[in-house]
């Protein structure tokens, strides 16, 4: 990878809030050049915090991200107080770990993602947008912060996602094993990189439905929000007819490149769920435990239909992150379909980085890679024309 400035280290803080909405992640990353020219740069993790949204910001957000209309006026300072909260992060962050900061990445909220062309103004329109003003945050701490990294691809024909193979192919391919980079945010999206890879060779995609549809289940019925530990789900009956019937649907079949979110699998998907459940003669707990095997059986049936042949021979690890690896109930029927079929599951712990971690690690990496005009998309994986350099620059 050759920059076309000399690229230098930097303490970098990537900043991660997903389409769970649950709360924000600051992941502090020392990012150095690779040791030869066209070497990836070297990550290494110093230290990562998780804090969760005060309950009416969470709410407004997934409001938003639900399609409720809100005036302009409201979206604005949704946008400008997203803005303070990152900023609080990144300040609180950085204060107990003793660190100066030389840039921040900050992915911003999703509130809407579109990258399929619908009719709009009489022409055909593919948007995405993520709010979360990053003016305020370069202010606050006074150092540039790149932000607004999706759009780029969007332009050049890409799906705009994922953009964690990045960090997955510089961090964690391998000579010798397949990896499978799973994470189960809201969403679930799997990077597959055969041993040996280059970074042509690797692909990406979103397979569906990871914690999303959980959450919904567990705030409308038990007013929490998220399953924790899996306790729930263990506790209830999984309806296969209802997997078998959702599972069918059109998304989990396309091929990639492909990316989706709360406009495919939000509440509207969620209260299908429960209504099948509920015909079927199921209750709250059996909706749980069947919307946590539909994200199971989805991401297994994605990596058998698109993944698999890929792979070839050898060992293949399936590496999770995310919130949902802490999901008892979700990891352990991952180890067990994945076993059937001659895949090992580890969590990205393992390997270095905590699960919860990664998406931050990934998006400080990409601000890296933004600050030295370096590409940070994998055109296998969003489907773009080609490379280009992520997002946009403020100045603090």
């Amino acid at each position: 990878m050759t920059a076309k400035s000399k690229a230098k280290a930097l303490l970098v803080a990537g900043v991660m809030s997903g389409t769970s909405a649950d709360g924000v992640d600051v992941a502090l990353c020392r990012i150095a050049p690779g040791l030869r020219a066209d070497d990836m740069p070297r990550v290494k993790l110093i230290g990562h915090i998780a804090t969760r949204y005060p309950k009416a910001v969470r709410a407004a957000v997934l409001g938003v991200m639900e399609g409720d209309a809100l005036p302009a006026a409201e979206l604005s300072r949704l946008n400008w107080r997203l803005g303070e909260i990152y900023a609080d992060c990144v300040a609180k962050a950085a204060a107990k770990f003793g660190v100066k900061l030389g840039l921040v990445g900050c992915h911003g909220q999703t509130v809407h993602h579109q990258p399929q062309a619908v009719p709009f103004l009489g022409g055909q329109v593919r948007s995405t947008w993520q709010t979360g003003e990053a003016a305020v945050i370069a202010e606050r701490l006074r150092c540039p912060v790149v932000s607004d990294f999706r759009p780029a691809d969007l332009a050049v024909g890409g799906q705009g996602a994922p953009l964690v193979p990045m960090l997955d192919y510089c961090m964690f391919r391998s000579a010798t094993k397949n990896r499978v980079l799973l994470n189960l945010g809201g969403i679930a999206n799997m990077t597959v990189i055969p041993a040996g890879a280059g970074l042509q060779d690797v692909i990406a995609f979103d397979s569906g439905p990871a914690n999303m549809v959980i959450d919904a289940i567990m705030q409308q019925e038990f007013g929490k929000p998220f399953d924790k530990d899996g306790r729930v789900a263990a506790r209830g009956r999984c309806i296969d007819s209802v997997v078998e019937t959702l599972a069918s649907e059109s998304y989990f079949l396309k091929q990639p490149p492909k990316s989706c979110g709360r406009e495919q699998f939000g509440a509207s998907f969620a209260a299908r769920l429960m209504d099948l459940c509920a015909t079927a003669g199921g209750g709250a707990e059996d909706a749980v435990a069947t919307a946590t095997r539909l994200t199971v059986t989805t991401v297994v049936e994605a990596y058998l239909r698109f993944c698999k042949g890929l792979l070839g021979s050898g060992a293949t690890e399936v590496v999770v992150g995310g919130g949902g690896a802490r999901n008892q109930s979700l990891m352990g029927l991952l180890r067990l379909y994945f076993q059937a079929h001659g895949a090992r599951v580890i969590a990205a712990g393992e390997l270095g980085i905590p699960a919860q971690a990664k998406e931050a690690v990934a998006f400080a990496l990409l601000a890296w890679l933004t600050w030295h005009d370096l590409p940070g998309n994998v055109p296998t994986a969003t489907g773009a024309a080609r490379p280009v350099v992520l997002g946009k620059v403020s100045f603090g």
